[in-house]
């Protein structure tokens, strides 16, 4: 499974990956085109700062997901192959309780219906990532990403022995 990383050491706060996010989900994907939109396009990433720390929030599509669980209208599901949480706003009825049991505060209102990050599904790869200037945000796979990580812990601990 793919997952959006965030690097909280490269994160500066600039809100340009809530920008492309947008965009993308405007109906121009132009962001010029996206400023005179009515209804606004709504953001599906949120930058949040504590202090001298920047942390972009989105969907963690997590493995026991209590929005899903939480959905009447079952306009949320998991799709059992990439185990992503899908929204099928077709068949949202606009109850919330996926925004009120969500624990990161990632699913919002849009049109009277739920919005949460699809990972740009409709484009092919998230715009949040490939906007990020500093490049805080990356999508990888959480297999070749765990074993990048053991690596390098085994090489720093090598070295310190």
């Amino acid at each position: 499974m793919r997952e959006i990383l965030v690097d909280l050491e490269k994160c500066l706060g600039c809100k340009t990956c809530e920008l492309a996010c947008a965009t993308a989900h405007s109906k121009e994907k132009n962001f010029f085109a996206a400023i005179f939109e009515e209804p606004k396009p709504v953001r599906r990433i949120f930058v949040e700062a504590d202090g001298s720390t920047n942390f972009p929030l989105t969907c963690r599509h997590c493995e026991d997901a209590p929005c899903v669980t939480a959905c009447m209208s079952g306009a949320l599901t998991k799709d059992e192959l990439t185990g992503e949480v899908v929204l099928n706003s077709q068949r949202c009825i606009g109850c919330f309780m996926c925004v009120m049991v969500c624990p990161f505060g990632v699913i919002v209102e849009n049109q009277r219906k739920a919005a949460k990050c699809d990972r740009c599904a409709e484009i092919g790869y998230p715009q949040c990532v490939l906007a990020c200037p500093t490049k805080a945000l990356s999508f990888i796979e959480v297999p070749v990403y765990a074993k990048k990580e053991r690596k390098k812990y085994l090489t720093n601990f090598l070295v310190k022995e």
